[in-house]
């Protein structure tokens, strides 16, 4: 198996979208190329038909890819519940919370998990085509370095360095990262590629060309800045869409260890909704829905609620006739009560919750991951629905009598999930995924406006779309055929 590994001079560079491009070209050549991402940092994950969890970017990348997402595409995820620590999931399962400096010693245990799914995936695919994380010229991160010299120099494949030169100081960030590097890791870098460029290309070829001569390097290509990208978000939260008119108004609020924004991307990308994240020091505008979302850490996330004063805001939303959403952490904080005895998520141990629904939860050691498919009873109809489960909290209570949906299957034996209440104002749910479908959106529309003519765009086709416009875009503007080259013929010599 052959492998090429793209690294970025800084976070959000652009490498996730050019290692999905390039699978997309790839695979459309009839090369078996799956992605790869050693170590992911993120609190957008997905699950794997075998129940595992994976960074939502390698879920993008093998839908770009072609093939179904597997927990070997990315070994080590990293899922913040502090500043300074994380839950560890090694080949898409809890090992346990570390703190930064604990997982530093335990790196070298984690380079064996990545070497690991490179071999398994090297007996069934051509190439693999890899994502670092971060930059490689982070000196205090250096020492057993598994997401990208140091994973490069272990498994002796070529690298190429992405910069974003919308930000400004794309030389300086390309020059500087090759100087930081050490002469082997400089000799396997063979290329660099500027990403998001506006403007003349001529008014830029000076510069790509004392880059070429000063670092010997090729420029492999330079990307346009691609406007309306829309593509699953690794970390970044779009806070806001534009909508002249909207029908519907939805706000979701921006916790601080939100986790699976993705879930509400089909609503921001229906052009009649005004979907906005409500910010720290924000009040909770007027709209017709209140979403809470999922949460790392949802004790602590239920306090910062609180401190904001949404708690009261959404009281008052209620007694004026609108509607409030709970998915994953935030229908935990629907209930009465919450307790993390084992403290899986922090050590706040427990505390009372919003009290809209007469439940309690008690978070647990293992957590559930699953796909799940049911029927969805929203709108007092039965309707088929489809998501996947990411959580460690079981709930119990009066208000689950009146279940937001039941399972055809699943693996933990649970027959329902959710709740919805009397009054029909408030509901909520464990499934992920639930707007990845028109019949999902369709059902949350028909909730909230019971005679919309709204039509619900489909996520996934949409995905479709934007990936074969990025691909398009990418093999016009980067030379492919040089990038084959050097994965082909790689040679740490030349």
């Amino acid at each position: 198996m052959k492998t090429l590994m793209v690294q970025g001079t800084t976070s959000d560079a652009g490498k996730s979208t050019l290692v999905a491009a390039l699978c997309r070209i790839f695979a459309n050549r009839g090369i078996k190329v799956a992605p790869f991402k050693p170590q992911n940092m993120a609190l957008n994950s997905a699950v794997t038909e075998d129940g595992g969890e994976i960074g939502r970017a390698q879920a993008l990348q093998a839908v770009a890819a072609k093939v179904p997402a597997e927990v070997d595409f990315n070994p080590i995820l990293l899922k913040p519940n502090s500043d300074t620590g994380a839950q560890v999931i090694v080949h898409g399962k809890a090992l346990s919370n570390m703190e930064a400096g604990s997982y530093h010693d335990y790196k070298k245990v984690a380079m064996d998990a990545v070497l690991t799914s490179q071999q398994r995936l090297s007996e069934r695919f051509e190439l693999l085509v890899v994502e670092g994380a971060g930059s490689p010229a982070e000196i205090n991160l250096r020492e057993n370095d598994i997401a990208n010299m140091g994973y490069a120099e272990a498994v002796d494949c070529p690298v190429i360095i992405i910069a974003d030169i919308d930000k400004g100081g794309v030389f300086a960030h390309l020059v500087g990262t090759l100087a930081l590097l050490s002469e082997s890791e400089q000799a396997r870098v063979k290329g660099f590629v500027i990403n998001r460029f506006r403007g003349d290309i001529a008014l830029l070829q000076g510069g790509l060309d004392w880059l070429e001569q000063y670092t010997n390097k090729p420029v492999l290509g330079v990307l346009p800045y691609l406007h309306d990208l829309a593509l699953d978000a690794e970390d970044a939260v779009a806070i806001t869409n534009q909508v002249d008119k909207p029908q519907l108004r939805i706000a979701v609020l921006l916790l601080p260890h939100i986790s699976n924004h993705t879930d509400f991307d089909a609503l921001r990308l229906q052009p009649e909704i005004d979907l906005q994240y409500v910010r720290h020091t924000q009040a909770i505008p007027s709209v017709d829905l209140i979403i809470i979302p999922g949460s790392k850490n949802v004790l602590s996330d239920l306090a910062f609620l609180k401190n904001e004063g949404w708690h009261k805001q959404i009281t008052r939303h209620l007694r004026y006739g609108g509607k409030v959403l709970g998915v994953c952490g935030g229908l935990q904080m629907l209930g009465n009560y919450l307790a993390d005895p084992h403290a899986v998520e922090s050590n706040l141990g427990s505390a009372e919750g919003l009290g809209l629904a007469d439940f309690e939860t008690q978070l647990g050691q293992q957590k559930v991951l699953s796909q799940v498919s049911g029927i969805l009873h929203l709108n007092n109809r039965d309707k088929a629905i489809s998501g996947y489960e990411i959580h460690a909290g079981i709930s119990q209570g009066p208000a689950l009598d009146k279940p937001f949906l039941s399972f055809n299957e699943h693996p933990s034996g649970f027959k329902v999930d959710g709740f919805i209440s009397d009054d029909n104002q408030v509901a909520g749910t464990y499934l992920h995924g639930l707007f990845d479908t028109p019949e999902g959106v369709s059902e949350l529309i028909t909730w909230l406006a019971p005679n919309s003519q709204i039509k619900p765009i489909d996520i996934n086709l949409n995905r479709e779309q934007q990936l074969n416009r990025l691909a398009s875009v990418v093999a016009e503007n980067l030379d492919i055929e040089q990038i084959i080259n050097i994965y082909e013929n790689f040679n740490l010599e030349t």
